[in-house]
């Protein structure tokens, strides 16, 4: 299954998420809390893909993804946000986001997502 790096400013959302993941068999290789520390852990870690937070301090989830495609064009990214707002879904999108899932998380749509993604 996939490495995959988990990005949100709320621990409990990185707890939750990374629950869904490795119960579906994927591994949390890392978290970040922050697109600053995302960017950094994504160069350490070189993940299968990232789930990232939209709305975070130091930097947010969009120029995270955009910093992060800079370097890493292949990178996979999916964004997690409270906010399901058409403009906020297509600014992801157009950041190069490869999907986009709601909070509260689905375990079914994330799983979902992750195998779309990874084309698996």
């Amino acid at each position: 299954m996939a490495t995959i790096l988990v990005v949100d400013d709320a621990k409990f959302m990185r707890l939750t998420l990374g629950n869904m993941l490795t119960s579906s068999g994927h591994t949390v290789v890392g978290e970040a809390e922050n697109g600053e520390e995302a960017v950094r852990k994504y160069g350490e870690l070189q993940p299968n893909l990232v789930t990232m937070d939209i709305t975070m301090p130091v930097m947010d989830g969009i120029e995270a993804v955009k910093t992060i495609l800079s370097d890493y064009p292949t990178a996979k990214v999916i964004m997690c946000s409270a906010m399901g707002q058409q403009r906020i879904v297509v600014e992801a999108i157009e950041s190069g986001a490869k999907d986009f899932i709601v909070k509260p998380f689905d375990e079914v749509r994330v799983v979902d997502a992750i195998k779309r993604v990874l084309g698996s």
